[in-house]
């Protein structure tokens, strides 16, 4: 399982009201933790600063869930997570034998990434705090991933700098993202500096279709 000696499953389940949701991806099955209401998160005087997207499992995550699966993996190769939420991909990614660093700003979303890799018996697996305005972790990594990182225009330069920092040469970032005004934005400022692969897909949620786009940067 995932080790931290400051970390406490027991702790968590005393700080945190979660349930548990199975999570099949790939012939492999998960059990997350997630929060049984998201209110305890939610600042009610400013509803929309710091709203805790983390503590939802997106139907992007799921995307990009799958296509993990379609890469073999390669021990040399490493990825990093950004925005990682509960760290759903970056634990599948894990799971599946990818060299995972799993990031998230967030210290409740943090909490529960640790206790899912606990849960899921995963202890090949970094989990790290990351600030993409100011970046502190080492090294370069041949994947950079997420899903749903890009809800804000303000995020994307600071996104495009992440990228540059810890992207080595020849590097790829993979990220699944909703249809949005933002996802665009995103997509007119990153053509001018990486070539793009764009892949539309269609989730079923709630008797809804969703479409996902997942780009490939290079």
């Amino acid at each position: 399982m995932y080790t931290d000696s400051m970390f406490s499953l027991e702790r968590f389940r005393e700080e945190y009201n979660v349930e548990e949701t199975r999570y099949q991806v790939a012939g492999l099955s998960f059990d997350f933790f997630v929060p049984k209401k998201i209110d305890p998160f939610i600042n009610q005087d400013d509803l929309f600063t710091n709203f805790p997207l983390w503590s939802k499992i997106w139907e992007a995550t799921a995307v990009l869930s799958f296509h993990l699966s379609t890469i073999t993996p390669d021990p040399g190769k490493r990825f990093l997570e950004i925005g990682a939420g509960m760290g759903v991909a970056g634990l599948v990614g894990a799971k599946l034998g990818h060299s995972m660093t799993i990031t998230e700003y967030n210290t409740d979303a943090i909490k529960f990434a640790r206790a899912n890799a606990v849960l899921n018996n995963i202890d090949t697996v970094d989990i790290r705090e990351l600030d993409w305005n100011n970046p502190l972790i080492e090294g370069k990594f041949d994947y950079i991933i997420g899903s749903e990182v890009v809800f804000k225009e303000k995020d994307i330069l600071g996104l495009h700098q992440l990228f540059q920092r810890y992207l080595k040469p020849g590097g790829t970032i993979i990220l699944a993202e909703g249809m949005r005004k933002t996802t665009m934005a995103f997509v007119k400022h990153m053509e001018n500096h990486y070539t793009l692969a764009i892949k539309k897909q269609t989730m079923k949620s709630n008797g809804k279709e969703i479409p996902i786009i997942l780009f490939k940067l290079t």
